[in-house]
């Protein structure tokens, strides 16, 4: 028997089944660092629910308060509002965890850009869900309300259902903001490139505008044009990463 001892552990050489037992692992400390964040927005649920609610209130007819119908609403609420802190909270950790399981698959010098990826994924995800809570929330719930008034119709909006709507815009906008980091990584695995991204930028403003366009109900164009211009230089944004990180062929040998 060798005298040099058993091999270090090789991360590129894993099983199926060893690569199972690492996602399980990493999923589980994920799941342990949003538990965390969850009961730590649970002592600030209520600051916190005020305001994620406040653009809303602000369009509400005068002398209408939101409702709720359950006798549970108010605490699934609260629940709600934890959670999504704790994804807040816990996103750099989650997006870290993230980047340990892929990052065997990478070249040594891209293993290097786990800080640069953490901070932009968080950035734009944050970016995203700011951009939701102060432009696209308070667009959608204006004219919603708007419409319901001209028709005569009497608001009884609960808690429930806005906090629903309301979070799925910001967590799908914010995912949506996640763009240069997925170009990125399909620009490194070389699914895209940026003059595949470039040829076919008139039709990506298309579907980016027909996007804006189903995110805001309202008709006119102005806000239409307030959410698919980010959008549109998110996608410019994503060809320059695309152009940066794209793979380059190898140097011929020198004579």
């Amino acid at each position: 028997m060798s005298e040099e001892g058993p091999r270090p552990h090789d991360p590129n050489r894993m099983s199926i089944l060893e690569h199972l037992e690492e996602l399980r692992s990493r999923l589980i400390r994920c799941a342990i660092a949003v538990t965390l964040g969850f009961f730590a927005g649970w002592y600030f649920s209520q600051p916190i629910y005020d305001f994620l609610v406040a653009p809303v209130v602000t369009e509400l007819p005068k002398g209408v308060k939101l409702a709720y119908t359950s006798l549970s609403d108010p605490f699934l609420l609260y629940m709600k509002v934890a959670l999504i802190a704790g994804l807040f909270v816990s996103l750099p950790y989650v997006l870290w965890q993230l980047w340990m399981f892929i990052s065997p698959g990478l070249y040594r010098k891209e293993k290097k850009w786990v800080i640069p990826f953490v901070t932009g994924a968080t950035a734009f995800f944050v970016a995203g869900a700011a951009f939701a809570y102060y432009v696209i929330v308070p667009f959608t719930c204006s004219y919603f309300i708007a419409l319901g008034e001209q028709a005569g119709f009497q608001a009884v909006i609960t808690v429930r259902e806005l906090l629903s709507f309301e979070l799925q815009l910001i967590v799908a906008t914010g995912v949506v903001f996640e763009m240069p980091v997925l170009v990125f990584f399909l620009t490194r695995i070389g699914l895209v490139t940026p003059a595949f991204m470039w040829h076919y930028v008139g039709h990506a403003i298309f579907v980016i505008f027909l996007i804006a366009a189903w995110i805001t109900p309202s008709p006119d164009a102005f806000s239409m044009i307030v959410v698919g211009a980010p959008m549109t230089g998110l996608y410019f944004l994503s060809i320059g990463v695309s152009w940066v990180f794209r793979r380059r062929a190898p140097s011929p040998p020198r004579a």
